[in-house]
């Protein structure tokens, strides 16, 4: 069955050739036409494309021209339409981060990965942290932390040795990055619809940005991170290769 496509690519040369090939053999169309929106390119192509659909919800489709790719289908240039008829879907919620910076400036961002909080200079980051308006840790010292989806434990989350969470697990992994003090802790799993809140100790001595997924916030003095089920969005993949066996086959993989 024939499909409107709107195609969004990298900058990447391999991503702008797929575009002017496909393009040339499905077809163009705008994105407020198109059923369906495939994106040409790696996860950040993915993740960019996927958060131009927080207002119409539109399924995204991703074919693979960058590095990893995780989040991406293989790219076969033949029977686009049958491969997206036959595709599965994975359904992601987003945090919303609510920062506010030193000035008193108040910004709102969502995730589909993580937010995340580093320190800004050589200074370590000193951070409270409060779980559904309880303290849970008075002070951590480290070079940052993140709030990250089950969509976003397999990325950064997974490198600073947080946990592989499932696809419909309902939690949310809490992870530092290169924990000081305490110096045992190696984060938390909370459930999905907990509310995470950071004060940071010293924002002035000790500045901390604050990223939802790559949008940045710098300088900031509170942070707070809930789930937003009003912005529920579609990934679509082929079969056999749906984000929830991926994610599954990360957890042995070596």
């Amino acid at each position: 069955m024939k499909i409107q496509i709107a195609f969004r690519a990298s900058r990447r040369p391999e991503a702008q050739e797929a575009l002017q090939r496909l393009t040339k053999r499905y077809g163009q169309c705008s994105e407020d036409e198109a059923e369906i929106i495939v994106a040409l390119g790696g996860d950040g192509s993915m993740l960019e494309a996927m958060r131009r659909r927080f207002s119409d919800r539109k399924p995204v489709y991703g074919m693979n021209r960058g590095t990893v790719g995780f989040l991406m289908n293989d790219f076969e240039e033949d029977n686009l339409y049958e491969r997206i008829n036959k595709a599965s879907k994975a359904t992601l919620v987003p945090l919303r981060m609510i920062a506010t910076d030193v000035h008193g400036e108040r910004y709102e961002r969502l995730a589909i990965n993580e937010v995340s909080l580093f320190r800004e200079t050589a200074q370590s980051a000193k951070l409270s942290i409060r779980v559904d308006g309880r303290e849970r840790m008075s002070e951590l010292t480290c070079d940052g932390i993140m709030v990250a989806t089950p969509a976003g434990s397999t990325a950064y989350n997974l490198s600073a040795h947080g946990p592989i969470l499932p696809i419909g697990a309902n939690l949310l992994a809490l992870t530092p990055v290169s924990a000081f003090r305490p110096r045992r802790w190696r984060g938390a799993l909370l459930r999905h619809d907990a509310k995470v809140e950071f004060d940071i100790v010293e924002p002035n001595r000790r500045p901390v940005a604050a990223s939802a997924d790559n949008q940045e916030v710098r300088d900031i003095a509170h942070v707070s991170v809930l789930e937003d089920r009003s912005k529920p969005l579609t990934m679509l993949f082929d079969p056999g290769h749906a984000l929830d066996e991926r994610i599954l086959r990360e957890q042995f993989a070596f």
